[in-house]
């Protein structure tokens, strides 16, 4: 019985960890996209688990960032024939 309640807080826990670590990685991606660096997007990304990516997806970009000449993933800007 016991062994089965552990297994149960186990599993939560690994889910709980990989939640909180894609929140990192999202929130690193879009700042450093949006031209802020990737250290402040970790640091709110650990801190702030579900709300840290979305923080950043409300942050303007800066003037010559990824974001503005690239867009959100990186592709060719679309107005960018030839």
């Amino acid at each position: 019985m016991t062994a089965l309640i552990l297994a149960d807080v186990g599993a939560k826990a690994l889910y709980l960890l990989i939640v909180w670590l894609a929140s990192a990685a999202a929130a690193s991606y879009l700042s450093e996209r949006k031209g802020y660096g990737e250290k402040p997007g970790l640091a709110s990304g650990l801190l702030l688990t579900i709300v840290g990516p979305v923080i950043w997806l409300v942050v303007p970009a800066r003037e010559n960032s990824d974001w503005k000449a690239k867009g959100a993933f990186g592709g060719s800007r679309i107005d960018d024939e030839g």
